[in-house]
């Protein structure tokens, strides 16, 4: 795993790179579409790869662990094999999902006992653990297994979680140098950064993290509840910290505005669940701006859903067409809307390294935010 920096924009600390991996180059700035269960909802991975221009996917070991289980995956030759997507996946270690059982889990030093949201079945995740899924599963990129803190959060609490993430990063690593990846190519282990919203706490998470060589930091524990300003705030403090030659992924954020932002502090990777939650809701993603399909004013409306799209079927089928199809529940639909906002995401980040290699982000920036920020 390497990454290279290829180019920082004159204006703003956005950067241009490249991140060499076993299953392929991913050019940064870089959105990854969530494929929660060993799949992207609703997208197949042919049009992933050709519509979508998809780099890089992430799965989510929780879920995988749950279903279809650590004995299939292990069976088939891992995720890559399993969803025949012969591109990068990132796996995270089930931390965050871990963190969103709040009511039915219980942290420990050992790790974390929890409820299976399926059939309320007891579990546990040890960091020692999460490597050992990871390896499984075998993401390209795995994570370091975290204690992510709740907006609010007290002081006391963030800094003692500060301390246990900190102890479980070791036993991470530990875990991971005593041990081999399964199917012929070598994983990364990517440590993340805490300290809830207190930057003394984050500056802290971010020295602790450097200690540990690696092609990429990660930035965890923001898009919690908190306010954006508070977001843009902490991921400024902490990209002061890391490594300017290694790539920074910011976890679990965000909406348009939200990446380009990020990416004007020194962000180079993301994920986010929204662009296709929010497809099989009915909020489009369009180079003109969001609009909820299911709206009257779009019932006769036989325009392009986004005529300057570079998803083909956006150009071909109608607003009143999609619309009518997520108001009946058509399967249809859930593709159609998911294949137009992952496109854009994927647009968006991609032309946002077009304009910090030509030196003029900032002002693409200004200008494009109000645009895809308003809604139709």
């Amino acid at each position: 795993m390497e990454f290279s920096l290829l180019h920082s924009d004159k204006s703003t600390n956005a950067r241009a790179g490249i991140l060499t991996t076993p299953h392929g180059l991913i050019q940064t700035p870089i959105f990854m579409p969530v494929g929660t269960s060993a799949t992207v909802k609703a997208v197949h991975t042919q049009e992933l790869e050709e519509e979508v221009k998809a780099q890089i996917i992430l799965g989510n070991t929780y879920h995988l662990y749950l279903k279809p289980g650590l004995e299939v995956l292990k069976a088939a030759g891992g995720l890559h094999k399993f969803n025949a997507w012969d591109n990068p996946i990132l796996t995270d270690s089930g931390g965050y999902q871990v963190y969103s059982l709040s009511s039915n889990r219980k942290i420990k030093e050992e790790g974390v006992k929890f409820k299976s949201h399926i059939d309320g079945s007891s579990h546990f995740f040890s960091p020692e653990y999460a490597i050992d899924m990871q390896r499984i599963i075998g993401g390209d990129i795995i994570m370091a297994f975290d204690e992510c803190p709740p907006y609010p959060s007290e002081y006391k609490y963030a800094k003692y979680s500060l301390a246990l993430t900190n102890r479980w990063l070791d036993r991470c690593f530990k875990r991971f140098n005593e041990t081999e990846s399964l199917y012929g190519y070598k994983q990364a282990l990517i440590p993340i950064v805490q300290g809830g919203s207190y930057k003394d706490l984050r500056r802290e998470s971010a020295e602790e993290v450097c200690k540990y060589a690696s092609s990429i930091y990660a930035i965890g524990g923001l898009s919690v509840g908190e306010p954006h300003d508070i977001m843009y705030d902490i991921t400024a403090e902490v990209c002061d910290v890391l490594p300017k030659d290694k790539a920074r992924y910011l976890m679990g954020v965000g909406t348009p505005e939200n990446l380009l932002e990020c990416i004007s502090m020194g962000i180079d990777m993301f994920d986010c669940v929204l662009p296709t939650r929010n497809a099989r809701h009915g909020i489009i993603y369009t180079s003109q701006g969001a609009i909820n399909i299911k709206n009257k004013q779009w019932e006769l409306d036989f325009s392009p859903i986004d005529e300057s799209s570079s998803c083909t079927t956006s150009r071909v089928h109608t607003k009143a067409y999609l619309r009518h199809l997520v108001r009946q529940g058509e399967i249809l639909g859930a593709q159609i809307a998911t294949l137009q906002n992952l496109t854009f995401f994927l647009w968006l980040v991609a032309e946002a390294r077009k304009q910090i290699l030509n030196d003029n982000f900032e002002v693409w920036k200004k200008g494009i935010i109000p645009i895809i920020g308003r809604r139709l």
